[in-house]
């Protein structure tokens, strides 16, 4: 599989890059099917507000171009795009200056059981919460230490993904994946104003669904809330959608709206 550094095959970073020593930087995870990278306008969109948010200078269009001939050269995997503030000296400060790097870095499509998608998923209930940084907030930041305390929280294979809530207790997000309840028809999922990734599988069903005419909105989801749902599924711009059958006591059929959803981002391959 293919890794590149500014657009050069590489194998490592130098040791004074600030996103190995700080986490100064972001990343994208990209779904590339026969060279075609997949949601692409949604990935660099969220990266860009990123490098607002951060100060990092960074040409877009350059930026595309890059992705899109390192997806030709992986032909179908996984394309994982980070960019870090490049190199730096000791200490918090940033450079006055800085020469973003661009890191690519390809890997075969996980290999994900097709029940997932069919049949629903269970979710673990971690008990590690997320912490409130607005700034931060939607982001995928390279810092992504309180998924992998909640990701190391359960082995069990039975539980495909776990569920994370935020200090104050809200429903925010699963470990690598945006969470979507249905009630009484109107398809609703979590802010990410205070902490969560807003993920481009998330973006992209609320662009469908309005779309379709159905009755979408974001706002604060509490546990009773997703109790009482009718039906509950996951995404991810990698899998699409996982119906949610069961978490804790609760169960869930494999509802309609689910299914009208798994059909609409079904063709994403065919109009990226």
């Amino acid at each position: 599989m293919p890794s590149w550094v500014d657009g050069q095959p590489a194998t490592g970073l130098p040791l004074q890059d600030r996103g190995f020593a700080y986490g100064d930087g972001l990343f994208e995870t990209i779904k590339v099917v026969n060279g075609y990278p997949e949601l692409l306008d949604r990935h660099l969109e969220r990266l860009d507000l990123g490098c607002q948010r951060f100060a990092i200078p960074c040409d877009m269009a350059s930026l595309r171009t890059q992705v899109i001939a390192f997806g030709n050269a992986l032909g179908t995997g996984v394309a994982k795009l980070v960019l870090t503030r490049g190199d730096g000296r000791r200490g918090y400060g940033p450079p006055a200056a800085c020469q973003p790097r661009v890191v690519l870095m390809g890997s075969p499509q996980p290999d994900y059981p097709i029940e997932h998608s069919e049949n629903g998923v269970r979710l673990y209930a971690c008990t590690t919460r997320l912490s409130e940084q607005p700034v931060l907030a939607g982001l995928k930041h390279l810092n992504r230490l309180e998924q992998v305390l909640a990701r190391a929280e359960w082995q069990d294979p039975d539980f495909a993904e776990g569920l994370m809530r935020d200090i104050s207790g809200r429903v925010i997000e699963a470990v690598f994946s945006n969470l979507f309840i249905v009630q009484s028809g109107v398809l609703l999922t979590p802010s990410l104003d205070r902490c969560g990734v807003a993920g481009v599988m998330r973006a992209e069903l609320l662009h469908r669904a309005r779309q379709a005419g159905i009755h979408a909105k974001v706002g604060d989801i509490s546990l009773d809330q997703l109790f009482g749902a009718d039906e509950v599924f996951v995404c991810n711009s990698l899998y699409g959608i996982w119906p949610v059958r069961q978490f804790e006591a609760s169960v869930w059929p494999v509802g309609p709206l689910t299914r009208k959803l798994q059909r609409l981002v079904a063709d994403l391959s065919s109009n990226t």
